[in-house]
């Protein structure tokens, strides 16, 4: 992966407890592929990543949520980690940041815990998508078709279950916003 995605910008959306490996591992996939991944975080500073339920790596934020401009990007990612999802969708701006997204038709991709957020940006319904189990019953409750598979791809949406899927998400992520 070289140069695919030369001169894209994209917008990587966390907070305190995302999931490490799922931050890392994708925004690496990016840069390999020439992007310019950005942290947008819910405010600024910085924000800490978790290996499962143990603190990890403090990570520097590129950009404050209100000064992000979903405009400015050419896709966006979503990692996982359960306290990530919930504290980013229980913020009203995430959800307008994320659904901003969606209405340009730009490609957006999400891991894990991330497809909360997703469901409080109301862009889930009629989708094929996965996600971490336990967020079955969400999905399909916010109208998506739910899929146990390593990754889905429906139109602009990229959803992944989990770590072990992260070599295959990378690549998928790379692909899709390629085009």
């Amino acid at each position: 992966m070289s140069g695919e995605l030369n001169g894209k910008r994209v917008a990587v959306l966390a907070t305190d407890g995302v999931e490490q490996v799922e931050l890392e591992q994708p925004w690496q996939a990016l840069v390999d592929a020439g992007a310019t991944p950005q942290l947008i975080g819910l405010e600024p500073g910085s924000i800490t990543a978790y290996q499962h339920i143990e603190p990890g790596d403090s990570k520097d934020v590129d950009l404050a949520l209100a000064d992000a401009d979903p405009a400015s990007y050419d896709a966006l990612v979503l990692p996982g980690g359960v306290v990530n999802g919930d504290f980013v969708r229980a913020e009203p701006a995430a959800a307008a940041f994320v659904k901003a997204f969606f209405d340009a038709g730009k490609p957006v991709a999400a891991i894990c815990h991330a497809p909360w957020v997703l469901i409080e940006a109301d862009v889930v319904r009629g989708r094929r998508m996965t996600s971490w189990p336990s967020l079955r019953t969400d999905l399909r409750n916010a109208g998506a078709e739910w899929v146990d598979e390593e990754v889905v791809v429906d139109g602009n949406l990229t959803t992944s279950r989990n770590p072990d899927d992260l070599p295959a998400f990378g690549r998928t992520i790379v692909e899709q916003f390629a085009r």
